[in-house]
């Protein structure tokens, strides 16, 4: 089965709706997704820690932190270079990173956007519903992903430089939650 996805905002509104998500969230939601960003960029760069993986997860879900500490540090190391490495699929890396004690599709979405900005995007509640959809499995996060690279590509949004992970991709999610937030409360 192919999932549909049908784009609720207008693409003319997406920039500016990036633009609102980062003004309407708090401090403290910026200092985590810099946080989860700079983790995202040390496992590209080999650093497979329990810390970085921190980082990217209470960005994404504060409440799945607590449940880490049941990975060992050997099985993080595993499957973080599994997901960090640019040869591996998108379904290898998510279904890596599903082996992993509290992370399930949404989180695994988060944390390889984190590492690979440019590649994926962020399996949320908020941006499926911009996208008039709410299912969640590995071949419907590829679905996702590919729909939402075609968005990006046809240069509807620009990456907003001065935030973290400055890609059209991250700029999407952005534009996508923000849609969801002002409409759907």
């Amino acid at each position: 089965m192919v999932a549909y996805f049908q784009l609720q905002p207008a693409e003319s509104d997406l920039q500016q709706l990036a633009d609102e998500y980062w003004q309407k969230t708090g401090e403290k939601e910026h200092e985590l997704e810099k946080a989860a960003f700079e983790a995202g960029e040390a496992i590209r760069n080999g650093d497979y820690t329990l810390a970085n993986l921190e980082a990217i997860v209470r960005w994404k879900s504060e409440r799945v932190v607590q449940y880490l500490i049941a990975n060992s540090n050997e099985k993080i190391r595993r499957v973080l270079a599994i997901a960090a490495s640019p040869e591996t699929s998108t379904e290898a890396a998510v279904k890596a990173l599903l082996e992993l004690h509290g992370v399930d599709i949404a989180v695994a979405s988060a944390i390889l956007a984190a590492i690979f900005p440019e590649r994926y995007a962020v399996l949320d509640f908020r941006t499926l519903e911009a996208l008039g959809h709410a299912r969640h499995d590995v071949s419907f996060y590829k679905e996702y992903l590919d729909f939402c690279k075609r968005l990006a590509e046809s240069n509807i949004v620009e990456p907003q430089k001065d935030l973290p992970a400055p890609t059209p991709l991250r700029t999407l999610d952005r534009a996508l939650w923000e849609w969801s937030r002002s409409h759907l409360g």
